[in-house]
């Protein structure tokens, strides 16, 4: 998409109204609605009571004011953020929490010289992956005072919105506001159409009326769309303005504000007729795409009583596609609509043309979306391991790791990313990872086991610890470089498994038994480098292993020696137990007798001894007597 779709945004879209603020309208689908004033730091309310919240959701940048906020009638407007390439080339509004479905996402975009270099920037913009906006310096005079609104609708799929802006050449991208409403899945023909294409606004047209909708006027329409005036597209020379007339009423137009699309009355209350000539527009396209035309009609002519009383055809670049008769279709005073799809252009203008068979042609409202295919995204398991990554190995700003890390596929992928289309061509994949020399100071997460297509790492020369991840053993894996690092640990085994040829681990604090898969890689061709790892041990160049040491920590068999001690100390302890025990039964018992009983018996035997005494006196005593006496 090239700039000349803005200039008609910035002409026919820029607000200038000011009138009573009305309570904001109800949204048909969810409740989910966001309003970002982009560089604000408070909430605000604008005329219309709709609450602009502070600025959000941004990945990095900066804030400013536009040169000359009084010519802007609304507070969203008057402030921009802007990404300088101090914040990388691709930064983005990432809104997170989202339920899957269909999405209005409304951009405001102004210049108006807030840095002072009457420069405008060069950038493009992304929603979901797919380029959708592209915004090429210099932009014309009005255009850069007064801003563009631009607008589209988007599938989201996983749970959070990405609008990204990516620099071209040294440009910083800016952003006025953003909006984002949830929408019927329905609406637009998204049945048909499916969830692989964004529709992007080349113009929506209310005809016989002045703009409106939100921002614009109170008028209500439930998906927050704004409508122009068709009077900037009609083709002035087939038919002059003279002959154009315009037809309004008051009346209640049935079929209006319904699912899928709630399409507001008010865009049925008027129309554009031309009397006995054919009604022709010429709408800006891209040749590259297909485009959605959508158009409005109502019978508010009270005239117009029966069917075949206004007939007319419709031509697109001369090929007649269809006839309409309002009243046969739906009655007056009811809204009717009808779209067509307009493939293999080869113009950049569009030419629609209403040619009248009876009557006078007579239209309300006409919309021109370009379907946009959407672009092929990265795998999203591998998403996850980028964006842990970026954590974990604290990727600088500067390097502007943002979004979707390989989409775009017309963008440059990540700095220090590469990228490639899978076997199939339905998703991206990422191949290789270059950080050398970056100045990191992280860890490597776990995550990266989700990168199942990484051929080469390069992470050397930078200041990363912790331990090699268990999950570093892809078998897509064909280049290693982790060298001159602070890592420490074992190598681990997983590496083993990949297909390693170039293995450079040199100068690092890595420990344990290198495993000998790894190091016959210098065998086969391939490069190992070990160098400056003083606890690294167990392979040619390098000192033995402890016998019971490897990898950081026992070996098998150490583990296996110190089970068996283990078992055998076991095993004396039970047997000193055994002995001792066995020893006591046998010698050690104790036959004391209880204390009264020791005190009797002590008694008794002070008794027995006093007994004896007394025997032994007596019998001495009675030898005496008997002993004869002896005459001398």
């Amino acid at each position: 998409m090239t700039a000349v779709v803005f200039l008609f945004l910035s002409l026919s879209l820029f607000s200038f109204c000011s009138t009573s603020a009305a309570s904001p309208p109800p949204y048909p689908y969810g409740g989910v609605a966001y309003h970002i004033d982009s560089g604000s730091p408070t909430d605000q309310t604008d005329p219309f009571n709709t609450t602009w919240l502070s600025d959000r959701f941004f990945t990095g940048g900066a804030t400013s004011v536009v040169s000359e906020p009084l010519q802007f009638h609304h507070p969203q407007e008057k402030t921009l953020r802007y990404f300088p390439l101090s914040s990388g080339k691709k930064n983005c509004y990432i809104i997170p929490n989202l339920p899957s479905g269909r999405y209005y996402i409304r951009t405001f975009t102004v210049y108006d010289n807030y840095d002072g270099k009457s420069h405008s920037p060069s950038f493009d913009v992304s929603v979901e992956g797919t380029v959708v906006f592209s915004w090429r310096s210099p932009w014309s005079e009005d255009l850069a005072r007064n801003g563009a609104y631009s607008d589209l609708f988007a599938f989201v799929a996983d749970s959070e919105a990405d609008i990204c802006f990516y620099s071209i050449a040294t440009d910083p991208p800016v952003i006025g506001s953003l909006q984002l409403i949830r929408v019927d899945p329905d609406s637009y023909d998204a049945g048909s159409i499916g969830k692989n294409y964004i529709i992007v606004n080349y113009g929506r047209l209310t005809c016989g009326s002045d703009q409106f909708g939100p921002g614009f006027s109170n008028d209500t329409d439930l998906f927050g769309r704004s409508w122009q005036n068709d009077k900037d597209f009609r083709f002035t020379d087939a038919v002059s303005e003279s002959a154009v007339r315009y037809v309004s009423t008051r009346n209640t137009i049935a079929n209006t504000d319904q699912s899928p699309n709630y399409f507001p009355m008010k865009l049925y209350q008027s129309a554009t007729v031309v009397d006995g000539k054919a009604l022709e527009y010429e709408l800006p396209v891209d040749a590259k795409l297909d485009y959605l035309l959508w158009f409005h009609f109502a019978e508010i002519d009270s005239s117009v009583k029966k069917a075949g009383q206004r007939v007319f055809d419709i031509l697109i670049n001369g090929k007649n596609v269809n006839r309409i008769d309002i009243f046969k279709e739906v009655g007056s005073f009811a809204a009717y609509s009808w779209h067509y799809t307009v493939k293999n252009l080869s113009s950049s203008v569009l030419n629609v043309k209403l040619q009248s068979v009876a009557g006078a042609t007579l239209i309300s409202g006409l919309e021109n979306y370009a379907l946009v295919p959407a672009d092929v995204a990265t795998v999203p398991e591998q998403v996850v391991a980028m964006r842990a990554l970026k954590e974990s190995l604290r990727v600088p700003d500067r390097m502007g790791w943002n979004g979707d890390p390989c989409a775009p596929s017309n963008w440059d992928a990540w700095e220090g990313v590469s990228c490639q289309h899978d076997k199939n061509g339905t998703v991206l994949i990422i191949s290789g990872i270059d950080l050398g020399s970056q100045g990191l100071k992280g860890f490597i997460s776990d995550q990266i086991s989700l990168l199942s297509n990484l051929v080469s790492l390069n992470l050397s020369s930078n200041s990363l610890e912790g331990v090699l991840p268990s999950g570093l053993g892809q078998k897509s894996l064909k280049r290693l470089d982790l060298s001159n690092n602070e890592f420490t640990g074992p190598i681990p085994q997983s590496l083993t498994t990949s297909n390693l040829q170039l293995l450079l681990l040199n100068n690092n604090l890595l420990e344990g038994k290198v495993p000998e898969e790894l190091y016959s890689i210098g065998v086969h061709g391939g490069a190992i480098d070990l160098y400056g790892n003083k606890g690294l041990c167990g392979v040619p160049s390098l000192p033995d292993c402890p016998l019971f040491w490897e990898n950081g920590g026992l070996s098998k068999k150490g583990k296996i020696a110190i089970a068996v001690s283990c078992v055998l100390v076991f095993c004396l302890v039970v047997l000193a137990l055994y002995i001792f025990c066995i020893r006591r039964r046998r010698n050690d018992y104790d036959f004391s007798l209880p204390q009264d009983l020791m005190a009797l018996s002590a008694k008794r035997n002070r008794y027995q001894r006093q007994k004896s005494l007394m025997l032994l006196e007596m019998e001495s005593q009675h030898a005496k007597a008997s002993t004869p006496l002896t005459l001398q």
